[in-house]
């Protein structure tokens, strides 16, 4: 059996490897590491959680040890597509280089740029970054990558599916073509095979197994709830399965596909009495680096994760998956349910699917190349009535005998009218006196005389005109002055001439 004192790493690196209490190497490990440390391109490709992060992180800084770091001008890069596995990458680094002297710098999103530029600034053997992060500094003429001589692309096929293929093809670029490529993926999409015959030169391919498979030491299910109709109801079925798995599952990452699931169903365990709490993309990132490191210390025992989490975070001791939603791409459930099962130990990945998730449940069955168990919850996926719904037909009618509110002009709790006619004379009853008096003109006031043609005629109203000067007053009330009948004295002399004239003239 290979051990790591086999691997031709460096003494310090096997001092603190054995401190982390490692003694056997990984299949995927024995095979990259040796080929390494040779200067060749590596190509890895493993399903996830078989130690690909040790499989170029100890060879990194077995090579690394000789050699200084200048400014702004790192000597090794790492790029992996989230910011949760670029930190576990620095801490796999922290953990195996702690007897060398080499430094490191992590470049993510939601930590400032002046420390980051500080770090840089210094010079480091190793910068570990996300790939928009990386740009942003190389734009801002704070990073020169024509000194890196080691380039680690990590989990290549989630800079797949994250969109970063540009950024990575770019990045190549900025590298020096003499650079050493170390390439890891659980799978291998056509666009990940186009970029591996572009930038690496002739590969040591190391496939430890088939691309897509799942752990033989995950216990797998699904629940097929079709009859599940709402939210609520889904939310109550993954209650039950948690209860229904007793005290062997001790904890659990519990999968959602959007965002707004994730924090509804963390809500609503926590409203169960379940020590369960939110982690997707939209939160800070020191609040996402603090529950992840609740859940790993035991003092969190629910994840309720989006697919931040689903790719190559190293969490020890999960004994349970639960996918709450099927997930939309097939690949993502290998990933998923890789968080349990790690490191030979048993897991369990349970998955709900409902009515409409069964093309994509189909597509799962397809490339695992197996039929997954179904599991029988016999009542778990009961839907219960709503606390504020009549819970009989008698309460129903009981609802009917109540007189029911309308609106009415009479204001509140006035009884509605029992005809149009009744209506107009209750309102006829109800209005004010004084406004009747408003509408009304006051008899002994004269209109206002005004000159008029003898074949124009006034036109008659009974309605009371209105004016600005007031509601129900008229003109000769106010004191403007005597009324101006059309031009007045100003009038041109044209307009004052007949027809008649006009037509002679």
């Amino acid at each position: 059996m290979t051990k790591f004192s086999d691997l031709n790493l460096d003494k310090k690196v096997l001092k603190a490897v054995e401190e982390t209490g490692y003694e056997t190497p990984t299949p995927i490990q024995a095979g990259a590491i040796p080929p390494a440390l040779e200067g060749k391109d590596v190509l890895g490709i493993a399903q996830t959680g078989t130690g690909k992060t040790a499989s170029f992180t100890l060879p990194m800084i077995s090579m690394l040890k000789r050699g200084r770091a200048r400014a702004r001008m790192p000597r090794s890069l790492v790029l992996a597509p989230t910011r949760e596995l670029a930190a576990q990458v620095a801490e796999n680094f922290d953990a195996y280089a702690k007897h060398t002297k080499l430094t490191k710098a992590l470049l993510i999103g939601g930590v400032s740029f002046k420390e980051q530029d500080a770090l840089i600034d210094r010079g480091v053997d190793v910068l570990i970054a996300t790939p928009g992060r990386l740009l942003d500094h190389f734009e801002r003429g704070k990073l020169i990558l024509s000194d890196v001589k080691i380039m680690v692309v990590d989990e290549a096929d989630r800079m797949l599916d994250m969109g970063f293929i540009p950024d990575i093809e770019r990045i190549f670029g900025l590298t020096p073509f003499t650079r050493q490529t170390l390439f890891f993926s659980a799978t291998m999409a056509p666009e990940i095979e186009r970029i591996t015959n572009t930038f690496l030169s002739n590969p040591v391919k190391i496939e430890v197994a088939r691309a897509a498979t799942t752990s033989e030491n995950i216990t797998q299910g699904v629940v097929m709830a079709k009859s599940t109709k709402s939210a609520a109801d889904k939310q109550r079925l993954l209650r039950d399965l948690i209860e229904a798995e007793g005290e062997e599952c001790r904890n659990g990452i519990i999968f959602c596909n959007r965002k707004i699931d994730v924090d509804a169903v963390a809500k609503y365990l926590k409203k169960n009495g379940y020590n369960a709490s939110p982690i997707h993309g939209d939160l800070d990132q020191s609040h996402r680096m603090r529950t992840l490191d609740g859940f790993r210390d035991g003092s969190l025992r629910f994840l309720v994760a989006s697919d931040v989490a689903a790719r190559g975070l190293d969490i020890p001791n999960v004994s349970h998956v639960f996918n709450y939603d099927v997930p939309s791409h097939a690949e993502d459930y290998v990933h998923r349910i890789g968080r349990t099962g790690r490191a030979g130990k048993k897991g369990t990945a349970i998955m709900i699917c409902v009515a409409r998730d069964e093309k994509n449940f189909d597509d799962i069955e397809r490339l695992v190349e197996m039929e997954i168990p179904r599991i029988d919850l016999k009542g778990a996926a009961k839907a219960e009535a709503p606390k504020d719904a009549p819970a009989t037909a008698s309460e129903e009618a009981k609802s009917e005998d109540k007189p029911k509110r309308t609106r009415s002009r009479g204001g509140r709790g006035r009884k509605p009218a029992a005809d149009k006619v009744e209506t107009t004379e209750a309102v006829k009853e109800d209005a004010p006196k004084a406004d009747a008096a408003a509408v009304e003109a006051p008899k002994d006031v004269a209109p206002a005389e005004a000159p008029t043609k003898p074949e124009q005629e006034q036109p008659k109203s009974d309605k009371p005109k209105r004016s600005r000067g007031g509601r129900g007053r008229s003109r000769s009330n106010q004191d403007h002055g005597p009324a101006i009948v059309g031009m007045g004295d100003d009038a041109p002399d044209f307009i004052m001439k007949s027809f008649d004239e006009r037509q002679g003239s």
